[in-house]
């Protein structure tokens, strides 16, 4: 896909095939998003463009860096708000992870170069030198960070959400799964925790569950809406999200927390800029804001750092 800046239009992609996120599954299927997901309530109040450059946050780039001023960033537009959507014009990409990186652009003084790519294309694409970092909502986990590096700006996680008649009431262990078809994201840490964890039944004497893995997320909720699926594990700002916007669905309660950073390939020596950025951005104010404007203040970090342990409570 052709690169731009985060503030540039992109081709145009027709509002039929996004509803929600862009339509289709992960296994080929056609799926229509839900009729009540659409993006007409979507914030779109400008929080970010007044900011300007920060001397000392942008000294901590490497002097090239500085030089050609810009970098080129992978966006995975899931489709889920908060986090990355097209607006209903099928172009302009906007977000709680769009509005950080364009912020973080400002206070540093550079160019973002956008292009948009596949959740579970990107950190690979970071070792090849593809992108100079990218953002998805990508959760800080130990085994991520043997290859990756990560800036810290939110605190989101892991989650469940089901159709209002479920017998589901609050999932603490992975047990209660068992004979269930849990619906999740291709390539997340959803799927890898599921997968990590499916022998847990068959030690329980019970049926395993299936996980049903899906590229786009109104793949996932039209599974769960048409009964393909039992219950949905994701991002706990984004089920918040999308159960708001669907009749007949409920948030069932959070299950891990994880810090979510910008990604880079491992040894970057741009990660002191860039939590220098978002520290600036959380002394100045402009933090705050971007939370309240995308309802995630509960996500709320007191600082950014490189690469923390993960969470494992």
């Amino acid at each position: 896909m052709r690169t731009t800046s985060l503030t540039s239009a992109f081709a145009l992609i027709t509002v039929a095939a996004l509803g929600l996120t862009a339509c289709g599954s992960g296994d080929g299927a056609s799926d229509a998003a839900p009729a009540a997901a659409k993006n007409d309530k979507i914030p779109t109040q400008d929080v970010v463009s007044g900011l300007t450059k920060d001397p000392a946050a942008a000294k901590l780039l490497p002097a090239d860096v500085r030089e050609r001023g810009r970098l080129k960033i992978a966006v995975s537009v899931g489709g889920n708000p908060p986090n990355s959507t097209y607006l209903p014009d099928g172009k302009t990409i906007v977000g709680q992870d769009i509005d950080f990186a364009n912020a973080v652009g400002k206070v540093l003084g550079i160019e973002l170069d956008q292009e948009v790519a596949s959740f579970e294309a990107i950190l690979p694409a970071l070792d090849s030198g593809k992108y100079d970092l990218g953002t998805g909502n990508f959760g800080v986990t130990d085994e991520r960070r043997r290859t990756i590096d990560f800036v810290t700006y939110i605190n989101d996680g892991q989650g469940f959400a089901v159709r209002k008649d479920s017998d589901l009431k609050k999932v603490t262990d992975l047990k209660q799964l068992c004979g269930l078809n849990v619906a999740t994201g291709a390539g997340t840490t959803f799927e890898a925790t599921l997968e990590q964890n499916k022998g847990i039944c068959e030690k329980a004497g019970k049926k395993a569950y299936d996980v049903k893995t899906y590229a786009e997320s109104s793949a996932v909720w039209s599974s769960l809406q048409q009964g393909r699926s039992d219950v949905v594990m994701s991002t706990i700002n984004g089920l918040r999200y999308a159960v708001a916007q669907q009749e007949g669905l409920r948030f069932l309660n959070e299950f891990h927390r994880l810090d979510v950073g910008f990604a880079f390939k491992k040894g970057t020596p741009l990660a002191p800029a860039f939590r220098a950025a978002v520290n600036k951005l959380i002394a100045d104010g402009t933090y705050a804001k971007i939370l309240k404007k995308w309802g995630t203040t509960p996500s709320a970090i007191a600082k950014s750092r490189i690469s923390p342990p993960e969470i494992k409570d």
